[in-house]
Formats: structure tokens, C-alpha cells, sequence
């Protein structure tokens, strides 16, 4: 079920990626930022996988959406300190948004 949501799958993506991204930190921001970044981009799977079984879903989706505007400064801020390249956190960047997208959708249609 889970892996028919777009969301999901979106979200899944971008952790593969992150992963052997944040590994190639300086050894002593891999885990102080890169384990933040890490564990708000789980956060934010962990958001998903609680709304799709939750009746009453908008908690959750604020919560994850908090968690994904957190992810974007973290990833921001890693490349402003040089540890990600720009051409690396453009491509981030584009996959935030597009769970940005979907999650503010997701949101729009449970205020209903």
C-alpha cells in the first residue's frame, strides 16, 4: 500500500540519495549535521507512514511539513559550509519540493 503513494516512493528516493551524500562529509560534520539531516529526512518518512494509517491525517502532515522545511535549511546550510556541492543540493533542493508539493496537496485535501 504504502509504496503506491507517490509521496512515499518520493521520500524513499531522496533518502537513498542522501545517505552515501552525507557519508562524503568531513568525518566530524557526518555526525553532527549529516546525522541531523539523516534523521529529519527519516522524520519525514515516519510523518508519511503515520498519516496514510491515521484517521485524522493533518497532525501529522503539519508535523512532517515542519520536518521538511527543516531538511531544506540543514541542506542549505551544508552547502553554504562547502560540504555539498551546488550542483548536488540543486538536486536536493528539487526533491524537497517535489515532496514539498505533494505534501501540501496531501494537506489541502484533508482540510475539507
Amino acid at each position: 500500500m504504502l509504496e503506491q503513494l507517490t509521496i512515499f516512493e518520493k521520500t524513499y528516493q531522496l533518502i537513498l540519495w542522501l545517505y552515501p551524500a552525507v557519508r562524503k562529509f568531513p568525518k566530524a560534520q557526518r555526525f553532527v549535521l549529516g546525522q541531523q539531516i539523516e534523521n529529519t529526512a527519516l522524520d519525514i518518512l515516519r510523518g508519511i507512514i503515520r498519516a496514510n494509517a491515521e484517521r485524522d491525517k493533518l497532525p501529522l502532515l503539519k508535523s512532517a511539513s515542519v520536518d521538511l522545511d527543516t531538511l531544506r535549511i540543514l541542506l542549505r546550510l551544508s552547502k553554504d559550509l562547502e560540504f555539498l556541492s551546488v550542483r548536488q543540493y540543486g538536486f536536493a533542493a528539487e526533491r524537497v519540493n517535489e515532496v514539498g508539493k505533494l505534501l501540501g496537496g496531501w494537506m489541502r485535501s484533508n482540510t475539507r
